[in-house]
């Protein structure tokens, strides 16, 4: 059943102010993004409607669908096509907003709905940008380490790519272990091939082999999918290696 969430320009406003403080309080010291709520025309952003809009009689929230969202912006953007903010908000800005679609954790509600939480903790697996400004001669330095080849495939910068033959190399700061900040001594170089795709699974050694999973979304999605595929057996193993694991806690 569709809920009809009016909200006028007072209650938009009023949510602000609330969204802002928790903020300032709880949200900011984890790195969560700050959200404007006018940009410099003096337009309402699209961030800070979607935010106002699912933090509505906060914390009493509700679960509101996707199609709801982009028909409250369009109040706003006429022309808006298809409201992505709810999803961006969560894992990359860090407000707690669950999906439905997105499969969550603890998540019971709809595909296709999105849930504000609380203002209070950030998106459970939220990881702020660490990145730290590397110097590029710190990195040419490390390229230079490796003679220029990509830690993990061997392809070698300016020259074409080792599998990829139409595509020449390009060394990128791969980031070994994506919970820490990415800067020297966290970082290996690697080609464009091996760095996009698995940035967030994997943690890997200076040689550039994959030695454990990323504590992040894409790695818990990696387990999830090996142990649809192992053998029964396997999967009691790790059932009772768990049980032991968890009892030492």
């Amino acid at each position: 059943m569709k809920q009809d969430f009016k909200m006028n320009e007072q209650e938009v406003l009023e949510t602000f102010k609330i969204i802002t403080k928790y903020y300032e309080e709880c949200l900011k010291d984890y790195g969560v993004k700050s959200i404007k709520l006018k940009d410099s025309k003096g337009n309402y952003t699209k961030d800070a409607l979607v935010l106002v809009y699912l933090a509505r009689n906060y914390p009493n929230t509700k679960a509101i669908s996707k199609t709801e969202l982009t028909d409250f912006v369009r109040k706003f953007y006429p022309d808006v096509s298809d409201v992505q903010q709810a999803r961006h908000l969560s894992k990359q800005g860090g407000y707690n907003i669950i999906s439905g679609t997105r499969g969550d954790i603890g998540a019971k509600i709809g595909a296709g709905y999105y849930q504000l939480i609380t203002l209070e903790k950030p998106y459970p697996s939220f990881k702020p940008d660490r990145r730290s400004g590397i110097e590029s001669a710190d990195f040419e330095s490390l390229k230079k380490e490796y003679d220029y080849k990509c830690a993990t495939c061997g392809s070698i910068e300016g020259k074409p790519h080792n599998i990829r033959k139409n595509e020449i190399t390009k060394l990128q700061e791969g980031h070994m272990n994506p919970s820490l900040p990415l800067e020297i001594g966290n970082i290996i170089p690697q080609c464009q091939v091996c760095n996009r795709p698995d940035r967030d699974r994997w943690i890997y050694d200076k040689t550039g082999r994959v030695i454990e999973i990323a504590d992040s979304d894409d790695g818990k999605r990696v387990v999830e999918k090996y142990f649809k595929r192992v053998s029964t057996h396997t999967k009691e193993y790790f059932l009772e290696f768990l049980k032991k694991l968890l009892k030492l806690r």
